[in-house]
């Protein structure tokens, strides 16, 4: 890992999960972590709830694009976070990889959406321990 490690997180479709974990890595660690997030088949916006939620924790996502995961992508971070993609994520040799197991929230109301919001930020803190 370089001195500012590189951070990727990887859902389906880049518009909830993986762009709250990304809101809270940049939030959290102070610019001292290259964050980054992408989809195996992304959607056209991130999810609104999503936004609602995170904004109630005054983080702004909504500059957040869904944008779909390339090899560069993997190849050029130092960590990997997978949440719900599957094999869809290329592997390569000395990479760290963790895979979070969380609800998708693309339809959930509110409440379930700010329990993963919560889940999310724990995962996130531990991680951000874990890079210093």
């Amino acid at each position: 890992m370089t001195d500012r490690p590189t951070v990727l997180f990887v859902c389906v479709h880049n518009a909830g999960r993986s762009q709250i974990a990304a809101g809270y890595l940049r939030h959290l660690s102070g610019g001292m972590v290259d964050v980054r997030s992408a989809g195996s088949e992304p959607k056209d916006r991130i999810n609104p709830v999503a936004v609602e939620a995170m904004r109630e924790e005054g983080i702004d996502i909504t500059a957040g694009t869904p944008k779909l995961l390339t090899v560069d992508d993997v190849k050029h971070a130092d960590v990997v976070i997978t949440m719900g993609c599957g094999d869809a994520c290329p592997i390569f040799p000395g990479k760290r990889y963790e895979d979070w197991e969380l609800d998708d929230p693309a339809g959930q109301p509110i409440e379930t959406v700010r329990r993963i919001r919560d889940d999310i930020r724990r995962r996130v803190e531990a991680l951000l321990g874990s890079l210093a």
